[in-house]
């Protein structure tokens, strides 16, 4: 019994202290929907692979947000036709890569300025490989699960992400017959949220400027995403807190005695304790007299890109087997960094 209550004391931890993120992030993903024009931002990107994922690893500085609320930033911007390499750079690096984690980090090792240097360096390296990588799949949606795809299938139909629906295509559907959320326009005429943007809300003219009601259609689709989101994230913190509970700590605790065990155990740790990418310079902090350097880094670089919290996050974004290629990639790309560092620094 009391294995069970410091799990569920360490599962409402989780829960508690990440779901401010992912409102956060919700938040911002309904802005870009209701308030910005995102795809005159997509429009502006790079259009070489490499540039164009350099670029996504930098948009966090825009959105800072921890590995809870960029998912629903990222999958919005999918759905208005990022490419694969900016979506995923910006997916992987803006949970290290923006003012506040940047900030944190800098406080927690005020005496060791290079581990922050690091942790960007290496975040954006990892963000960037894997973002090009994935830019070979030009069409993301064989990548994403079916409701996402059918989405951007949806909005696609518009040639080029056109700012206005085409007045001329032909509604051979019945509304009533098709899925999605609706909200009642104007003359009672229904609004498809996926189809709807900053810059295709159907308003007429004299209300394209009414706060009220885009207020409406912010709450609505932070309701939504919050319902889609909000249960990946319950089931991804309570796995993470049950492996907290039930596998001893001191296994892994063991395996810090070596350069390439302490790495191994490091990133180990940083998939199953899940802390935000905000804090999670403290947590690591509390190590630095038992593990080396590299090790330190490989939790701070490793844990905001891939820990189980997130990892339910994603699901709601990609396929499974697309979280294993970016788990895997993920994994590599930091051993093989955070190693260099040990023998070169």
């Amino acid at each position: 019994m009391t294995q069970l209550h410091n799990a569920f004391t360490l599962f409402l931890s989780l829960l508690v202290e990440a779901f401010p993120f992912l409102l956060l992030g919700v938040s911002l993903s309904s802005a870009l929907l209701i308030f910005i024009d995102e795809r005159k931002l997509i429009a502006i990107l790079p259009k070489n692979p490499f540039l164009g994922a350099v670029a996504g690893s930098c948009i966090g500085f825009l959105f800072p947000v921890c590995e809870c609320g960029n998912v629903p930033v990222a999958r919005r911007l999918l759905m208005q036709g990022m490419p694969n390499s900016a979506a995923i750079g910006f997916l992987l690096a803006a949970p290290t890569i923006n003012p506040i984690v940047i900030w944190s980090t800098w406080v927690a090792f005020r005496d060791q300025p290079e581990i922050v240097v690091f942790r960007v360096v290496f975040s954006l390296a990892i963000a960037i490989t894997i973002g090009w990588i994935f830019s070979v799949q030009k069409d993301p949606r064989p990548m994403l699960q079916p409701l996402l795809a059918q989405r951007i299938t949806t909005i696609s139909r518009r040639p080029k992400f056109s700012r206005y629906p085409d007045k001329n295509e032909a509604k051979s559907e019945s509304v009533l017959l098709q899925s999605g959320t609706f909200l009642l326009g104007t003359a009672g005429t229904p609004l498809k949220m996926e189809e709807m943007s900053a810059g295709g809300l159907s308003l007429s003219s004299n209300q394209s400027g009414e706060f009220t009601q885009r207020l409406g259609l912010f709450v609505e689709n932070v309701s939504q995403e919050l319902r889609e989101l909000g249960g990946m994230l319950i089931i991804g913190s309570a796995i993470a807190a049950c492996l907290q509970v039930f596998v001893p700590r001191e296994i892994i605790l063991n395996l810090g005695q070596s350069t390439i065990s302490s790495i191994i155990a490091m990133m180990l740790l940083a998939a199953i304790v899940s802390i935000c990418s905000t804090v999670d310079s403290f947590f690591a902090l509390s190590f630095a007299s038992t593990f080396t350097t590299s090790s330190l880094l490989a939790f701070l670089v490793f844990g905001p890109m891939i820990d189980i919290k997130a990892i339910g996050l994603m699901l709601s974004i990609f396929k499974p087997r697309m979280i294993m290629y970016l788990f895997a990639l993920a994994a590599q790309l930091t051993f093989i960094l955070v190693l260099c560092h040990s023998y070169f620094f």
